[in-house]
């Protein structure tokens, strides 16, 4: 990303969007920074360069509502959502809704860093991944039955603990499946698995 564009960050927590708008500055970004999705949404703002930096959990209105409603305005910036331990499968379903990617509390300066380069090439919020993609559809056939129901979990948010009690193995085991499934489909973080899946049109049966 061009770092001349504007990195919005929207969050209620005082200390984190301190931390990030002096992490941002010192790495040459602008940025913009808001304590509410209302106030950020009664902004003035160009949709058509930069990238959002959106928490899911705040008062009055959520990330997830936010992000709906850009979506309606057809506002064009990636997302990228920040999560705290327990939204997984909020984050999750925001990818689903059309973020870019999600990140979990607390994160490192690389991460966030490394999150906000990548959307730099996002497909726009507001088009449609092309669905059933056949080259990501030949990953998942090579996975085995049991790395399929693993996958079919993580793609719902379920942590490694809920999956190895909902599978009836032990939470070790379930790493190793995990780790497998991000080896066959050479993916490098969850979200990246998740848009994947979603890429290849996978949805999982209700689990």
């Amino acid at each position: 990303m061009n770092k001349s564009t504007t990195v919005f960050v929207v969050d209620d927590d005082d200390a984190v969007r301190m931390s990030l708008e002096a992490m941002l500055t010192a790495s040459g970004y602008q940025t913009r920074i808001f304590d509410s999705g209302a106030a950020f949404l009664e902004s003035q703002r160009d949709c058509d360069a930069g990238c959002i930096v959106l928490d899911v959990r705040m008062p009055t209105i959520s990330g997830l509502e936010v992000l709906k409603i850009l979506k309606q305005e057809a506002c064009r910036l990636p997302v990228i959502i920040m999560t705290g331990h327990g939204d997984i499968k909020m984050a999750i379903q925001a990818m689903k809704d059309g973020a870019f990617e999600f990140i979990e509390k607390p994160f490192s300066k690389e991460t966030i860093l490394g999150a906000i380069e990548s959307a730099a090439s996002a497909v726009p919020m507001n088009e449609s991944v092309t669905p059933k993609d056949p080259a990501l559809l030949r990953k998942i056939d090579r996975l085995t039955p049991r790395e399929r129901e693993v996958l079919d979990h993580l793609v719902i948010g379920n942590l490694n603990k809920v999956i190895a009690f909902e599978l009836d193995i032990s939470p070790r085991t379930v790493e190793v499946h995990r780790a497998r499934v991000m080896e066959k489909m050479k993916a490098t973080s969850l979200s990246q698995l998740v848009r994947m899946a979603i890429a290849a049109g996978l949805a999982p049966p209700t689990l």
